[in-house]
Order: C-alpha cells, then structure tokens, then sequence
C-alpha cells in the first residue's frame, strides 16, 4: 500500500483531507495538479478518441490550469498517448483480468505511473505511487485506487529495478 507524503518538517501541517480522504485542492503541488490535468485529458483520448493537440488546446483553458505545471502535463498527455500500446502490454502482465475490463480512469492512471516510472527518473517510486493512487481515489471508483496501488507495485520493481532495491534494503536495515 502507499503511504502518505512525510511532511517537510516534523511539525509541518499534514494535507487538507476531504471526507473521502483525497487531498484539498489547495494543499496540491503543481505536478500534483499537472497529473489531474492529464488524467481529464488522456480520459478523453480513450473514451471520446480526441486527438493529443485538441485535448491540450481545450485543456490549457480550463480553470486551474495556470496553478499546474504545464511542462510535466506536456508531459504526460503527449508521452502517455504515443506509448499507450508499449504501456498497456506492460500493464497486462500484472492485471487479473482482461485490460478491456479496466476502467478508463484506471488504465489512464496506470499510464501515467507507468510513464514517470520510466521517464520521470526525478520523481521517488514511492511518490509515483501514491500520486497515483490519490489519483484513483479522485477519479475512480469505490476500489480503484486498491487495483493502482496493486498493479503499479507489480511493476515497480522492474520499472524501478535499482531504486525498489534500495529502497527495500533500507527499510529492512532500519
């Protein structure tokens, strides 16, 4: 399972949560709202089959959008649509069902963690995971979130091979 971001400082506030548990929108960080940005438009790409520089175009005018960081959304929209295929063969290893079973929110979210595993070596497994996993909670249903987690998991230690290690082997000498 995920876990939270630690705060900056030992006395630092812990983020605004909703009554469902997903975070304010006033205590995200810019690629925080980026990944949201992406997540409304690679949505659109799957289900309403919207080209990449329309979704972009539409996307850049919504409210909010200047308070994201329009960098990592280029990103993301435009690097999770040209390897959708590559994503989705590396996602359905680690699925129990079809990936036509999976729902649009979730497979675009898998994408988007499956896309800064790979490319976005500045962000911590650990934070791709949990993004992701909030992201599920925001725009998914009920459970969602719980098959991201799962699935990312999978995939991290061969995405994320010599990080994951490090990371584990920390975690058993502390």
């Amino acid at each position: 399972m995920a876990e939270p971001h630690a705060p900056a400082h030992p006395h630092a506030q812990q983020p605004k949560l909703s009554s469902t548990g997903v975070r304010k929108t006033a205590t995200k960080n810019k690629r925080s709202r980026a990944r949201e940005f992406a997540v409304q438009g690679l949505y659109q790409s799957v289900v309403g089959k919207n080209q990449a520089a329309d979704i972009d175009t539409f996307t850049r005018d919504l409210s909010g959008f200047s308070k994201a960081d329009a960098v990592h959304f280029d990103a993301l929209l435009h690097g999770c649509i040209a390897q959708a295929d590559a994503a989705d063969q590396l996602i359905s290893t680690r699925l129990d069902r079809p990936l036509t079973e999976i729902s649009p929110i979730e497979r675009v979210v898998l994408w988007i963690g499956v896309y800064e595993m790979q490319h976005c070596p500045d962000v911590p497994w650990r934070v791709v995971l949990n993004e992701c996993v909030e992201l599920a909670k925001e725009f998914g249903g009920t459970d969602g979130h719980k098959y991201v987690n799962a699935v990312l998991n999978g995939l991290a230690p061969e995405l994320r091979a010599l990080e994951v290690q490090a990371d584990r082997a920390a975690r058993h000498s502390a």
